[in-house]
């Protein structure tokens, strides 16, 4: 295939399309819509390794029918506060956002509501949730446990996900604090990406199939391990094993779901694990009224106060100085939202056979 100019593309013509592919293969319209926010909010906020970047797998997902396009989400155990949800095997970009609302709904009710889902797959950013939440003056939670990719600490194979966590607090005028983060040294997108680039990744990162630190993405892909966050003992590593260990029991053992190395793949290139021990990947959401804490407004001005005092810190360096969680994807967002979305070349050779296997147009198109 010919070298395709990289392009840059408005949020409304991506999303529209991400919108048509799911639509194509039997998701219903209003979750259509659903997913394709999850992913476009993703490409927004500049995190582009769970985007569009991934339809492609959700478009062979559905095509080989391992995802269910209209699942009958159901409630299998319920208390005030709490609830256990069965996905039915629909896409996690539909099935994460419901769940998440059967929690808001119960903190609206009874001041906290937390959500456990089984039977669904890969959700996108884990910082769509809690942002949901702040629309509702709520604190939000999510997490996910994910496909075998990352190493135990002082163990060389595959046993864990990336595990991600998010979290959101509202400010007054401040904007929000908005944690999301891989429990893992990176993101596997991450390693895609340095993939894609044909770049080296940073050391600490991963190790090959002889449990060797290694700075190849294909080393990695082909056998290797992402790593925990803090990477090995000395720098912390334990601690993101611990973290990785706390998603994967909260969003799979607590719900049924497959845990650790049972989880299953997200991409048909990979083998199923040999033995399952529940169904499908697991979510995890919470919500909580910051009122029955603290008053909502007194508790937004102190986070606009922690904002500021924090914004002041010296700087190191060789630094701008110190951001607060979720100003990177702030001002991605405000970027992205004017300039539009840029596409690495891989991506839209993803998205052109998309577009020659379903039939619907994607044009590379400066008026994009």
């Amino acid at each position: 295939m010919p070298d395709i100019e990289c392009y840059t593309f408005k949020s409304e013509y991506l999303q529209h399309f991400i919108e048509e592919v799911f639509k194509h293969y039997g998701v219903p319209e209003a979750d259509a819509q659903l997913a394709s926010d999850v992913l476009i909010t993703s490409d927004l906020r500049g995190i582009d390794s769970h985007g569009v970047a991934r339809l492609h797998t959700y478009f062979g997902l559905l095509k080989a029918g391992r995802i269910n396009p209209k699942p009958k989400i159901k409630i299998l155990r319920e208390k005030a506060s709490v609830a256990t949800v069965d996905g039915d095997n629909g896409l996690g970009l539909v099935i994460g956002p419901k769940a998440n609302a059967i929690a808001m709904e119960k903190a609206e009710k009874v001041g906290s509501g937390w959500v456990s889902v089984c039977h669904t797959n890969h959700f996108g950013i884990a910082g769509y949730y809690p942002l949901q939440a702040l629309k509702r003056d709520l604190i939000g939670w999510a997490m996910t446990n994910t496909t075998k990719i990352v190493a135990p600490l002082w163990g060389m194979e595959r046993m864990l996900g990336t595990n991600p966590i998010a979290i959101a607090f509202p400010g007054l005028k401040e904007p929000p604090i908005v944690i999301d983060l891989a429990t893992s040294v990176a993101a596997f997108g991450k390693v895609e990406i340095a993939k894609r680039e044909q770049k080296t990744m940073p050391r600490g990162w991963c190790i090959n199939d002889r449990g060797l630190e290694t700075i190849y993405a294909d080393e990695m892909i082909e056998g290797g391990a992402l790593l925990p966050l803090g990477t090995d003992r000395e720098r912390g590593g334990h601690k993101g094993y611990a973290l990785s260990a706390m998603v994967d029991i909260l969003s799979a053992v607590l719900s049924g779901a497959n845990w650790g190395p049972f989880a299953p793949p997200f991409t048909l290139q990979q083998s199923m694990p040999e033995r399952s021990v529940g169904k499908g990947i697991g979510h995890f959401f919470g919500a909580m009224q910051i009122d029955g804490f603290i008053e909502v407004d007194e508790f937004k001005r102190q986070i606009d106060d922690w904002i500021q005092t924090f914004r002041q810190t010296k700087a190191a360096p060789g630094t701008s100085g110190t951001i607060i969680p979720g100003d990177p994807e702030r001002k991605a967002e405000q970027i992205r939202g004017e300039q539009g979305i840029p596409l690495l070349q891989p991506v839209i050779i993803d998205l052109l056979d998309i577009s020659r296997q379903s039939g619907i147009p994607f044009k590379l198109n400066k008026a994009n």
